[in-house]
Order: C-alpha cells, then structure tokens, then sequence
C-alpha cells in the first residue's frame, strides 16, 4: 500500500514536495502532480498511487499560503468577466516548477522523455504553462479541470519544440469555476500549434471524478507503453 513521505523541505530543491512511498528502486519515470488553489500536495495522492509501479510519483506544495494546510500556485479572484490571475505569481512559479522538475531528474536519473507533469485546476494551468514554455524539460503533460492562460502566449514554444510534446484535457461540462469552454478553447490551441492530444469531457462538475480518474491513468500508461517501445525518444 502506498503511503505519502514526510514533507520534504530541501535546499537542494526549489519547491517543498512528498513522494508516494515506498519509491520505485530504480525509477523509469517521472510524476509530477501539482493540486489546485486552496489545497495542498496530499491532494492527488489516491491518484499517483495509480501510477505504474516504476514510476516516482512527486506532490510538490504549491509557494503561496492561503490559509491553514490550504496553498497554491497563484492568487485568482473569479469575476463576472472571468478569472483574474496575479499575473506576477503565476509567472513565478512556472519558472520555479520547471527548475524543480530539473532538480527531480538530476537527482534520481530520469530524463525529461519520460516525466509528465499533470494537476487538477490551477495545477493543470500550471502543468500546461510548464510543458507549452518548456517542452524540453518534459514528455507530457495534462489538465484536469483547468484551461491554459492566455497570459502564456508571448512565452510558448515554436512548433518544432512543441513537436515531440503530447497532452491531456479533461474537463466537466457542468464546471461552475471553470466553464467547460475554456477546456474548448484549450483543444483548439493546441490544434493551432500542432501539439498532439486528447481531450476528453464528462458529465460532472468541477471535480476530478472516477471516470476522468480512470482516463487519466488509461492515458498515463499508454505513454509508458509508448517509451518502452524501441526507437521511443530517450
């Protein structure tokens, strides 16, 4: 059974982070799932205990305190004109998570071909800004429950970077924090910069239910199967 490590608070790393224990003894991949604004890194846990038993599963705790075992990744007010982020704090930590994904692969050997970023909410926004700025530092990366912010655009990547990247959306219909056009409006993004990946919708609201769960971890392990096979990009 797994269980959830200490939290670990490194110098060495740019962010305070668990791992689902006991650890793969040589790791072939790497997790990284990020939770949504007002939660914390225990959130996806039941999630990465799904993964594949090589797989090191990392909950990082996002920077910014909101309250009592309540972080994220930055301050967003909802509005009847939308979402509006402090663009500044959001910035922040897509530059702190891609050098703290770096620092993971360092330090236990696994390279950016077989880690994948994912996170529900603003951990999905995050898992997007993270993988469409920075493709070189992972394989893949998923949404669950989020959008992709328009205030990335100046940053993204050119399409030949883009090009090995592949991606997940996953979104309720029924979503009253993020409506599902911004799942939508995702998909047809990524068309346009010719990033390969599925988008799946479900008859829920804004949670991360057993069947999005499910597809998730479907989509997950074909991935797996994709780098074991020869001539996979390593």
């Amino acid at each position: 059974m797994k269980t959830l490590s200490p939290l670990s608070i490194d110098p060495a790393f740019a962010l305070a982070f668990r791992t689902l224990q006991p650890p793969p003894a040589k790791p072939a991949s790497l997790l990284v799932l990020l939770h949504g604004v007002g939660g914390n890194e225990n959130n996806l846990a039941a999630l990465g205990a799904e993964a594949g038993s090589d797989t090191l599963v990392v909950l990082p705790r996002g920077p910014i305190t909101l309250g009592p075992q309540a972080f994220g990744w930055f301050r967003v007010a909802f509005t009847g004109d939308g979402p509006q982020i402090v663009a500044s704090e959001a910035e922040a930590s897509r530059r702190t998570l891609i050098d703290f994904i770096g620092q993971l692969q360092h330090a236990h050997g696994i390279d950016a071909a077989h880690t994948v970023v994912a996170g529900f909410s603003q951990g999905g926004i995050l898992s997007a800004s993270v993988a469409l700025t920075a493709p070189e530092r992972v394989a893949a990366f998923a949404v669950l429950a989020g959008r992709i912010l328009p205030e990335l655009e100046p940053q993204l990547a050119d399409a030949p970077r883009l090009a090995t990247l592949r991606g997940y959306i996953a979104h309720g219909k029924h979503d009253d924090k993020l409506p599902v056009s911004w799942a939508q409006r995702a998909s047809v993004w990524l068309d346009r910069l010719g990033v390969d990946h599925l988008t799946k919708l479900y008859p829920s609201g804004h949670e991360l239910g057993p069947a999005m769960r499910a597809d998730f971890l479907a989509w997950l392990a074909r991935g797996d199967q994709r780098w074991n096979r020869p001539g996979a990009r390593q």
